[in-house]
């Protein structure tokens, strides 16, 4: 497994780049403020703009190593404004394994930009880094999430019971997918 860090990565419509400490008043307007957004994920909604100003900081101070992977997504028409987040996490270097996570602000739902986004990721996974296997997990409501990864080419492998914390604490029950480098066509 190779290791890169985030590196600016482009689609048709998107940039996915390295988040900056002047996006905190944009990601908390389009999407860390929002609990439609928020309620499924393991963080709790952004109560100020100096939450989101900590989050970017917390962020960015992994982008000096090279095992951190966390992008703002951005469309090409208007690059200096993320409209939400994914990123990479949990690896596991023995199985040569990486979990995906993301948010994308409610005015972008359902236009295929998460997908797009997913995919983009999903190639530099397998194609740079060199994996072996990708897992994502959504909160059992929130189905529109399991369609994105289904999208993307990941299998449904189950549930897994009060495998995750939502952004209240409480244990909440998981759907896992994965793809595998077999699965995916370099």
């Amino acid at each position: 497994m190779e290791q890169l860090g985030t590196i600016q990565l482009e689609t048709e419509r998107l940039i996915l780049r390295r988040f900056t400490p002047s996006d905190s008043e944009g990601i908390y307007k389009n999407w860390t403020s929002d609990d439609a957004v928020t309620q499924y994920l393991t963080w709790q909604t952004h109560q100020s703009i100096a939450d989101s100003k900590a989050f970017i900081e917390a962020v960015s101070a992994g982008y000096d190593d090279k095992t951190s992977y966390n992008w703002a997504i951005c469309l090409k028409s208007n690059p200096d404004a993320p409209i939400g987040s994914i990123g990479l996490g949990r690896f596991n270097e023995a199985l040569h394994s990486v979990e995906v996570g993301y948010a994308l602000g409610k005015a972008w739902w359902r236009q295929g930009i998460m997908s797009e986004a997913f995919a983009a990721v999903i190639s530099f996974a397998f194609k740079e880094l060199k994996i072996n296997r990708l897992v994502a997990t959504h909160h059992l409501g929130n189905p529109n999430s399991g369609k994105v990864m289904e999208k993307c080419g990941l299998k449904y492998e189950g549930v897994l019971r009060q495998a995750g914390l939502d952004n209240q604490k409480r244990f909440v029950d998981l759907k896992q997918y994965s793809i595998l480098a077999t699965d995916y066509i370099i």
